[in-house]
């Protein structure tokens, strides 16, 4: 058991905004609430996915919403506590660990809030490896765990459970309009699953590399070094861009933010524009050069990042503005969303893109996302 400490904390929300590509929810405000709370006397703890007993019992937490309403509508602060709670009122079951929807932003951080308000451990482990924009792109019900009974609650104190969903696409249809209701920001905790089917279906360690990509990150500036090769040097990552955004076309749309940037390399020699769409995360990375001609760089489930180019710190999608000096980087995702089933889910097409072909990223073994 791994208790968390307010230097991890630091080093868990750069790593994960940065495995986040762009979305998670903003990871500096969940950091800013989870040190607070070990200041007054809380304490989260990790467990590894290895020591989960298979009869033990299991549900993500996460918020749900636009990251641009996120950084505005703060939480009440017992949001996680009541999902949690209310899920356990609703099965008559005691929960006995907390596990990551995603590995991004700020709902990286949720899990170990949610340790700190209930005593239960969060688990080094997450069910996208990444962050993505909808419910049903989770490696635990592409495997086959059901997504229901889930609970959903807003600030307010609202608590709505699903008692039985066909499947996790009608589950993120109904909640995120409820989502929507809700102001556009609410926590839910799903589904009860067994240890064994957390063991079999999750992205293991995902906690752990956010942590050592974060103190990559802090040791590279702390010694003046380049902050986007530490972050490589972990990741097993490839760099794709570094310029200025130009532009960025943004809205708040059915619960998403949605949109699209443009960057123009700082190379005078060879010189071209990149775009990058996005839905809450980055989705495809295009290089456009001088005739108008478009070249897939990367695309999802890789993970394409926007970093600043000097501190390394993560932009998330709400922050993107004219003038931004960044590094893009791709970094291979894991292999559990390389598989056939796992594609159909999160691949480009299941975006919109159907005229983009996945191309995996080669993995540089021992480094990143297992």
């Amino acid at each position: 058991m791994w208790q968390i400490t307010d230097d991890d904390v630091e080093s868990i929300a750069i790593g994960a905004g940065i495995l986040g590509t762009g979305g998670g929810g903003n990871p500096y405000l969940g950091q800013l609430r989870l040190r607070t709370m070990l200041k007054q006397g809380y304490s989260a703890s990790i467990m590894s996915l290895d020591d989960l007993p298979d009869d033990a019992l299991v549900t993500e937490v996460g918020g749900m919403g636009a990251p641009t309403v996120g950084v505005e509508k703060l939480p009440q602060g017992e949001e996680e506590r009541w999902a949690i709670e209310a899920l356990e009122n609703y099965t008559g079951k005691t929960i006995d660990a907390i596990i990551c929807a995603e590995i991004g932003g700020g709902n990286s951080i949720a899990p170990l809030v949610a340790s700190a308000l209930t005593g239960k451990p969060a688990i080094d482990a997450d069910a996208m490896g990444r962050a993505f924009p909808e419910m049903q792109m989770s490696t635990h019900f592409i495997n086959g765990v059901p997504c229901t009974p889930a609970a959903m609650v807003d600030e307010k104190g609202n608590q709505i459970i699903f008692s039985h969903m066909v499947d996790a696409f009608a589950l993120e249809r109904m909640s995120r309009h409820l989502c929507i209701t809700m102001g556009c920001r609410s926590m839910l905790a799903l589904p009860v699953m067994t240890g064994e089917q957390a063991k079999r279906t999750a992205v293991p360690r995902t906690l752990s590399l956010a942590k050592r990509v974060g103190d990559a990150v802090r040791k590279a500036r702390a010694e003046k070094q380049p902050t986007a090769e530490a972050v490589l040097s972990v990741t097993g990552g490839h760099r794709i861009f570094t310029g200025k955004l130009i532009d960025v076309q943004r809205r708040t749309i059915g619960g998403f933010a949605r949109g699209e940037l443009f960057a123009e390399g700082f190379d005078l020699d060879n010189k071209f524009k990149l775009r990058i769409a996005f839905q809450n995360e980055n989705l495809v990375a295009w290089r456009l050069d001088t005739q108008g001609n478009a070249e897939v760089l990367a695309c999802v489930p890789d993970l394409i990042c926007v970093l600043d180019s000097e501190s390394g710190e993560p932009i998330t999608t709400e922050q993107l503005r004219y003038g931004l000096r960044v590094t893009v980087v791709a970094i291979p995702c894991s292999d559990m969303l390389r598989t056939p089933q796992a594609l159909a889910v999160v691949g480009p097409a299941a975006f919109g893109y159907p005229e983009v072909a996945f191309i995996p990223l080669p993995k540089t073994p021992g480094q990143g996302l297992e």
